[in-house]
C-alpha cells in the first residue's frame, strides 16, 4: 500500500525484454540500506518487488500483465520514473490509499498555467471515468492528486509547483500516456452494489444468494 507522495525520481538504467515479460533496473537516491530484497516499491504508480540491489540500482521483474496494462510498454533506458516505498504501519497518510495496481493508461490532452499552478487535463478509456468524482482522489504515475472536474471520459487536476517540479509531470507533453489508478473505494462500492443495480432490491433472499448472509 502507498500514499501517492513521491519520494524520488529514479532513472531507468535497463529494461530487458524477455518474450512478453521484462527485467527493469532503476537508479535511485533512496537510501539502499533501508531497502531489502522483496520490498515493494511503486514505480510510476506500479507496485513492483525488489529482486536485487546493486549500489544505487534496484532491479524488478515485470510481468506481461503489467507491461500490457501500463506505460511500461514504451519504457526506455534514461526515462525518469516516480518512486515511492511501501507505506509502513504508523506512517502518516499524506496522500490517499494507493494500491499500486494500475487501472488503465490515460493521455494528457492539455497543460495550462494559472497563478503559478499547472492545470492538467487527461482522457481515459471508455468506462473508467465512472470511478472518478469531483474532489475525489486519483493517482497519476503514482502521484496522489485531487480531481477538479470530471467531464465525459476526461478529468482535470491542479498541481502545485512543488509536485510539478519534483515528479515526472514536468516532463509530460500533450499526447503522452500516463498510468492511472482510480480510488479503490469506488471499485468496491460498484462491486458490492452490482447485485441491485438492475432493481433486484435488498431482499434477504438476494443478500443470501450473493453471499452476504
Amino acid at each position: 500500500m502507498f500514499t501517492g507522495l513521491i519520494e524520488d525520481m529514479g532513472t531507468v538504467t535497463s529494461f530487458r525484454r524477455s518474450d512478453r515479460a521484462a527485467v527493469l533496473g532503476v537508479a535511485t537516491a533512496l537510501p539502499a540500506h533501508e531497502i531489502a530484497l522483496g520490498d515493494s516499491v511503486a514505480v510510476n504508480g506500479i507496485c513492483l518487488t525488489v529482486t536485487s540491489i546493486s549500489g544505487t540500482v534496484l532491479t524488478f521483474d515485470v510481468s506481461p500483465e503489467t507491461i500490457s496494462k501500463s506505460t511500461f510498454e514504451s519504457l526506455r533506458t534514461g526515462d525518469k520514473v516516480n518512486l515511492e516505498r511501501a507505506l509502513r504501519m504508523g506512517d502518516r497518510l499524506g496522500g490517499h490509499m494507493v494500491t499500486g495496481h494500475v487501472d488503465c493508461c490515460g493521455a494528457l490532452t492539455r497543460i495550462e498555467q494559472a497563478s503559478g499552478y499547472h492545470v492538467l487535463t487527461f482522457t481515459l478509456p471508455a468506462g473508467f471515468a465512472r470511478y472518478l468524482v469531483k474532489k475525489g482522489s486519483v493517482a497519476i504515475n503514482g502521484i496522489s492528486l485531487t480531481v477538479n472536474e470530471v467531464s465525459g471520459d476526461g478529468f482535470t487536476v491542479t498541481v502545485i509547483p512543488h509536485s510539478f517540479a519534483k515528479t515526472t509531470l514536468a516532463g509530460l507533453t500533450p499526447g503522452d500516456s500516463v498510468n492511472i489508478e482510480t480510488d479503490i473505494l469506488g471499485k468496491y462500492i460498484e462491486r458490492l452494489a452490482s447485485p441491485w443495480k438492475d432493481g433486484a432490491g435488498l431482499s434477504m433472499k438476494t443478500l443470501a444468494e450473493n453471499g452476504f448472509l
